[in-house]
């Protein structure tokens, strides 16, 4: 008997795969821990901040909106960039962990 892969679980795991793709470029990480750091930032302070100019942050930044991770507000001229769910901050730690624990072993082996 085959067993296949349930279209709802396979929809959410795509889902889901594109939001972790969202976020899985170095700046865009660096982006994030600023955002959780300070709330809130307008592109050109991201932009300063990374060391890119405006129109790459703003691409890094539009692709996070995208996957729903981010959020803005415009003010004038100026667009304002914050993380829209806080659990984010929960995410990063768990990859914290997991980079811990490989680094842990790889020590292991090493001695």
């Amino acid at each position: 008997m085959s067993d296949t892969i349930d279209p709802k679980l396979r929809a959410r795991c795509q889902f889901r795969a594109r939001i972790v793709k969202a976020i899985a470029h170095p700046v865009r990480l660096l982006i994030l821990e600023e955002l959780l750091r300070s709330g809130s930032r307008c592109v050109c302070e991201i932009a300063e901040l990374v060391g890119l100019d405006m129109s790459t942050a703003s691409r890094h930044l539009a692709q996070m909106k995208e996957a729903g991770i981010l959020t803005d507000e415009r003010k004038g001229a100026m667009t304002f960039y914050r993380i829209r769910t806080p659990c984010v901050l929960q995410f990063l730690e768990c990859i914290d962990r997991v980079a811990q624990e490989g680094l842990e072993k790889q020590l292991d082996l090493l001695r």
